[in-house]
């Protein structure tokens, strides 16, 4: 077999020298700080039961579903799902994709045109960075959650009758997991006259139904994007907007288009997943899962480490330790510990803001919290 090119053997060797190579691990037996499984949905046996429920009701036996939507992969329970699904986020429809990265990817390359404008978050995911790549329209990014910067940027755009403009962000930030003021940026780019697409992959769980839905801001977003590979514990993604939307990313988001659909089992769990998500259960789980936040927040001050720690209120919590060998090695020691905390390491994050990556979840105990959070303080400070 060829070996790898010398060029591709020195990039991996450079990203060793400096720490940061990729690995895959298998834990087993940690306290997880770790996942983005946030309301414990991935291991809820209620959820896999009536996921086989609906699999009969719909006469639905495949083990996938045999191609494209647009060829042979569409199915009465995917449209459905798509109804329902819509429904709970007050849109107008939904359309499913394979994952957040192919949603993304897929609004994104097809909808801005050439000659049109982007505006993007600085901080936004590396899905929503390839998409804008594609659209081939201009590009221009603002500082992280700078209104005011937004403000400016959107001032020195030439405007022209046929030129669309498009601001892009998160709702909830995967890696700071921050929040942006989402009433202000709806009213900046109503006065701009721009196109709002968010990424809600993150808020599912600190909600019920996602940011925009909790603000009362649904007919003023062009398009958002909801993961089920967070809160909801599956797979897959949903776009949602208007029916013109769908209908044009049907028609012209390529990966949508030329991937084969979600399997007859992944649907019905995304479906058993919203379900379980409106019951009394589920809203326990985000009721819990936001105490969580507040806990953890309060013990970082009791201990003496919040100058550490960025400010948010969503589950992602992120405590600051520069350097690729400093962050690396803490997280080892947490895992000597019993504790699944994962680092994040540049070059994911700039250079200097290497950090500890805390998930918080609905099942976390206040001991199991506290334990990690005095930890974190003897080990750092």
């Amino acid at each position: 077999m060829d070996k790898l090119p010398e060029k591709l053997l020195k990039k991996l060797q450079k990203r060793e020298e400096g720490n940061a190579l990729r690995q895959l691990n298998i834990t087993h037996g940690l306290t997880d700080f770790s996942s983005n499984d946030y309301l414990g949905f991935a291991s809820s046996k209620s959820i896999s039961d009536r996921a086989y429920e609906l699999l009969n009701e719909y006469g639905e036996h495949l083990n996938g579903s045999t191609g494209s939507r647009l060829l042979t992969g569409n199915s009465r329970l995917i449209e459905t799902a798509e109804r329902s699904i819509a429904k709970i986020h007050d849109s107008p429809s939904a359309l499913i994709f394979n994952s957040g990265y192919a949603a993304n990817l897929g609004v994104i390359s097809c909808i801005p045109q050439r000659g049109d404008v982007i505006l993007y978050d600085e901080l936004v995911h590396a899905s929503i960075r390839e998409g804008i790549v594609l659209s081939h329209a201009k590009v221009t990014k603002f500082a992280h959650n700078d209104l005011q910067d937004l403000e400016q940027k959107l001032n020195l755009i030439t405007r022209e009758p046929q030129r669309e403009c498009y601001v892009i962000t998160e709702s909830v930030f995967s890696m700071d997991g921050d929040i942006p003021d989402l009433q202000a940026l709806v009213t900046l780019c109503k006065n701009y006259n721009c196109r709002l697409i968010l990424d809600e992959a993150h808020a599912i769980g600190l909600t019920q139904k996602g940011l925009v839905v909790s603000e009362g801001l649904t007919n003023q977003v062009f398009a958002r994007v909801v993961t089920f590979g967070k809160a909801l514990g599956c797979h897959g993604a949903v776009v949602l907007g208007s029916e013109d939307l769908r209908a044009y990313l049907v028609n012209y988001a390529r990966s949508f288009i030329y991937s084969t659909a979600l399997s007859p089992h992944s649907v019905a769990t995304i479906k058993a997943a919203y379900e379980h998500l409106d019951s009394e259960i589920g809203l326990e789980n985000i009721q819990k899962l936001n105490s969580n936040i507040a806990i953890l927040r309060s013990y970082i001050e009791k201990y003496n480490i919040s100058k550490q720690f960025l400010p948010s209120d969503s589950a992602v919590q992120a405590m600051l330790i520069p350097g690729n060998e400093k962050v690396k090695a803490i997280s080892e020691r947490l895992y000597k510990d019993g504790f699944d905390v994962r680092p994040i390491m540049s070059p994911t994050v700039p250079p200097t803001k290497e950090r500890l990556r805390i998930c918080l979840h609905s099942f976390n105990t206040e001991a199991e919290i506290e334990s990690l959070i005095k930890l974190l303080a003897q080990i750092t400070l």
